[in-house]
């Protein structure tokens, strides 16, 4: 008789679990090796990895995923050669686990320490971009976590086989099985078993949209660290490089609108909105950009879109920007606190009180002045990949690279002290 879905998912935890107590003491060396030789196999296997990919986007054209999407979840060789050049950045950057975070000693002569040690098993539940698989492998192999990996029913084929590659590549270095493994259903039922595998996983990190939001909400016991949605705002000041913000505002929105960290909305002082809206609006149609304004804005440029209250809290993915008009930037600020998700938000402007007051006063994982909020990646930040972009304010916040992926412990010698 065929095992259950949920039987499966039991067998693949108690596989993680083992797996974990081998590498939350392996050597660097090892962990090194294993990624660095699973860069070279992904390089040499890219052809292969194409070809299931190719399966992935025919399907989800006939599926019906938006232009977004496919672009999300398209591999190609330079994608591929981008996957295998985060593994071999991973592997350069040091070990966190066994990091000394602190040592002292007390009074009654116990010495007291601070150490960095791996999480254990870690799920993840991700969307549409295959390339998550390498990055998140990689990163928890480095920190000496096990990981069950669940990406999305329309990336299966692309995920099996970079997860194989993955999986039987450190095999063969000597990580034992279980340390990678792929849950291998298009059945969203698996995904809602993963959030109450208590017993097996140690966290569990949901990577998408408002519906895998949602659903982890409703049915997670496992601890939960939310990364993902990213509501995000470009606000142009009065005091601001017109010329400056039109570059940064053009990047954070058309570079990759199918992106997190891209601009969603544009809010833009009442007293340059004049002189800059025309041009700026024009550049960003130019791309393709659909507008969505307020009544303000229309009264500038009455060629767009009225933009209605729910546009404020949409996450589009897309190339549609939604644009509001504001007197000053203590009103940009409560907008962007009322409406953003935590994510990345941006100022641009050449006032240094106002920069301070907006990047104190703003309450997101990463605020900028005078860039694009499409910095916001692990990789960009020196940490080689990402786990995701935290948007939550409990153990990680913003990119999750390799510390994130580590927990602490006490380590106290003595010398037969007893209390």
């Amino acid at each position: 008789m065929d095992k259950s879905l949920e039987e499966k998912l039991i067998e693949q935890g108690k596989k993680a679990k083992a797996a974990s107590r081998f590498l939350a003491t392996a050597s660097t060396t090892l962990k090194n090796e294993a990624l660095l030789k699973t860069a070279d196999a992904l390089e040499a296997h890219g052809a292969e990895i194409v070809a299931a990919n190719a399966v992935d986007l025919e399907l989800g054209e006939k599926q019906g995923l938006t232009p977004a999407l496919l672009e999300r979840l398209a591999l190609n060789e330079s994608r591929i050669k981008d996957m295998a050049q985060g593994l071999r950045e991973i592997a350069a950057l040091p070990d966190p686990v066994g990091e000394v975070l602190g040592m002292w000693r007390r009074p009654n002569g116990l010495e007291v320490g601070r150490i960095r040690t791996p999480i254990g098993v870690i799920g993840i539940i991700y969307e549409s971009r295959p390339n998550v698989t390498a990055d998140a492998a990689g990163l928890c192999l480095k920190a000496g976590n096990a990981i069950l990996l669940r990406g999305g029913e329309e990336a299966l084929n692309s995920n099996r086989i970079i997860a194989r590659i993955i999986a039987q590549t450190a095999k063969d270095c000597g990580i034992p099985e279980g340390a990678v493994q792929l849950v291998d259903s298009e059945d969203r039922q698996a995904a809602v078993y993963m959030m109450k595998m208590n017993d097996y996983l140690d966290v569990l990190i949901p990577r998408g949209g408002k519906g895998l939001k949602q659903a982890v909400l409703e049915h997670a016991s496992v601890p939960v660290i939310m990364t993902g949605m990213g509501n995000c705002h470009v606000y142009v000041d009065a005091l601001a490089d017109l010329g400056k913000a039109q570059k940064i505002v053009f990047n954070a929105k058309v570079q990759r609108p199918s992106v997190c960290n891209a601009a969603e909305t544009l809010l833009v002082n009442a007293k340059i909105a004049g002189e800059f809206l025309p041009t700026m609006i024009a550049e960003l149609k130019g791309a393709g950009v659909e507008i969505r304004g307020c009544e303000r804005s229309r009264e500038i440029v009455p060629d767009i879109l009225p933009a209605r209250e729910e546009d404020w809290d949409e996450e589009y993915l897309d190339l549609i920007l939604a644009i509001k008009v504001l007197d000053s930037v203590e009103d940009a600020i409560e907008h962007i606190n009322c409406h953003g998700t935590g994510h990345s938000e941006a100022i641009i402007s050449e006032d240094y009180g106002r920069v301070r007051r907006f990047m104190s006063a703003v309450d997101a994982a990463a605020v900028y002045a005078n860039a694009s909020t499409r910095f916001t990646d692990g990789n960009v930040f020196g940490f080689g990949a990402e786990m995701g972009i935290s948007t939550q304010k409990l153990h990680a916040r913003g990119p999750m690279g390799l510390q994130e992926l580590t927990t602490t412990k006490f380590i106290i010698y003595g010398d037969g002290q007893i209390r």
